[in-house]
């Protein structure tokens, strides 16, 4: 279903593609869109975001802490609208995580389940490392 007017929002999407539960969905399955690309078809002219998606809730609601500390985690940030993506990674910032820039949303499948970076609370540098290191 989409929804035919969401002009000038920003949507954060926090989600995670799993067939089982949400259903088959064509190209999310063949891998030929990303669950980000999808959700911006389903939302005409919002600006979406890819966030939040590879950190566990209770992790999300305990495990901010001040820039600088070496125990940070890190949470990579994709979008294809770069005013839209800044405003998310300074909400991620704001948080107490550091946002990394993972590219757009056709790069978002980087930090999708079973890539390196999903719920796997790493530093800045292991997220990096983790969005290079994605295989499809």
């Amino acid at each position: 279903m989409k929804i035919t007017s969401s002009a000038v929002s920003l949507n954060v999407d926090a989600d995670n593609y799993y067939p089982q539960r949400d259903g088959h969905i064509g190209p999310l399955d063949d891998g030929s869109m990303t669950s980000s690309r999808w959700t911006a078809e389903q939302l005409p002219g919002a600006r979406v975001v890819k966030a939040f998606n590879t950190i566990q809730a209770g992790h999300l609601l305990a495990g901010g802490l001040p820039a600088g500390d070496p125990a940070r985690i890190a949470l990579p940030v994709a979008a294809d609208d770069p005013d839209a993506k800044l405003t998310v990674m300074g909400l991620v910032e704001e948080l107490g995580f550091d946002p990394i820039d993972a590219g757009g949303l056709d790069d978002s499948w980087r930090q999708q389940p079973g890539s390196p970076v999903y719920t796997t609370d790493r530093d800045a540098a292991g997220v990096r490392d983790g969005l290079a290191s994605a295989r499809r």
